[in-house]
């Protein structure tokens, strides 16, 4: 099923997200009509499943471009549907939970969502939070056909960025999308601290700073990843990354 807008003239045009393919996951169906409501204003074409089974199953035949994945769905739950899905095709995961719980979060990281949003939330911002995974991937897919002079290296830590691959003392470390983003955002500038409000901006693309608590969530998702001594909080400004001192 295709999704288009017509414009004042009649002629049916083409909008920001179409033929991208969104499955939402919720088994709330209020907000499942909501989130498709105004994906499909966007321009996506979207699909919906209200458990865990279905959603794998959905996830398969129709192979969407990004899940919208609740964490708390019948059969079994949104992270169980996020490891069946991720080993199956890398796929951009927008997990949302009705708890402002950090654990929540960094489980959902854990096991490849890369970006959450804590119920209730703006339409507005999950449409937006939506386009800057899109766009992540396709940045992701440029850099990767782009040449790089060689790996960047501090210290034990390598960042290949070429290949997106990420090492600590010459073992492969994995990180969703996000966490390589802002891993590479915080090393292009070492030692400097950059304020949650920039983090967001740069690796989000998102500017306002409601959205904060999502950049100190994926932080610490990539402490326990690369070692918590190579991430410097500075209190009350934001985060640096810390290097070998020469």
């Amino acid at each position: 099923m295709e999704q288009t807008q017509t414009s004042h003239n009649g002629t049916a045009t083409a909008t920001q997200g179409a033929q991208r393919r969104v499955l939402v996951v919720e088994d709330d169906q209020t907000i499942v009509d909501a989130i498709a409501t105004r994906l499909r204003a966007e321009g996506f074409l979207v699909q919906t499943a209200g458990d865990g089974p279905a959603a794998v199953d959905t996830a398969e035949a129709w192979q969407p471009d990004l899940l919208i994945l609740d964490i708390m769905l019948p059969g079994f739950d949104g992270l169980e549907v996020c490891r069946r899905v991720q080993a199956s095709r890398p796929v951009p995961v927008l997990m949302l939970t009705a708890r402002d719980d950090e654990t929540d979060m960094l489980v959902g990281l854990g096991v490849g969502a890369d970006d959450y949003m804590t119920k209730p939330f703006s339409m507005r911002e999950l449409a937006a939070r939506v386009h800057v995974l899109l766009r992540r991937v396709e940045r992701a897919v440029v850099a990767a056909s782009t040449p790089r002079s060689g790996i960047l290296r501090l210290g034990e830590l390598e960042i290949d960025h070429a290949q997106r691959r990420v090492r600590v003392r010459s073992e492969d470390v994995h990180l969703t999308p996000t966490e390589f983003d802002l891993l590479v955002c915080l090393a292009n500038t070492p030692r400097a601290v950059l304020s949650r409000e920039q983090l967001l901006a740069e690796v989000w693309d998102w500017a306002d700073a409601s959205g904060t608590r999502t950049v100190d969530s994926h932080i610490k998702a990539l402490r326990r990843k690369i070692g918590a001594e190579r991430i410097r909080t500075v209190h009350g400004v934001g985060y640096a990354l810390e290097t070998p001192t020469p």
